[in-house]
């Protein structure tokens, strides 16, 4: 399964295998990933589900603007190795050694490709 695959599992559950874009990142913005299968993607409130992951870490994890305690908080390997393979996943072309800017991006796509597939983002992370 895809890194994004992963965070999509911890948070909407088992549907989000059938939910997850066809080579990880290539849907377009705005059109469900279920490719209108379920032409009604049940909305799921993210945040909760994020808030309480960090709650049962017992340590402080700012999901809402990193993408590595967004990670850390879901259990998934957040290690450099990985955010680069979530990069290659979600198509970044920038310069993946230059991790400041590729977490940045990474965190802005993994909130668009969430909110993308039935996922209800606070305003603050909306595009």
């Amino acid at each position: 399964m895809s890194i994004f695959g992963k965070i999509m599992g911890a948070i909407f559950g088992t549907k989000a295998d059938a939910a997850e874009p066809a080579g990880g990142a290539g849907s377009a913005a705005g059109t469900d990933a279920a490719g209108g299968a379920g032409a009604s993607v049940p909305m799921v409130d993210v945040a909760p589900i994020l808030d309480k992951a960090v709650a049962a870490k017992g340590e402080k994890l700012e999901w809402r603007t990193s993408i590595v305690d967004l990670m850390k908080a879901l259990d998934i390997d957040s290690s450099l190795a990985a955010r680069k393979e979530l990069a290659k996943e979600l198509k970044y072309d920038g310069d993946t050694n230059d991790s400041a800017k590729m977490n940045i991006w990474l965190h802005k796509q993994v909130m668009t490709k969430l909110a993308a597939n039935g996922g209800k983002l606070p305003d603050d992370l909306k595009n």
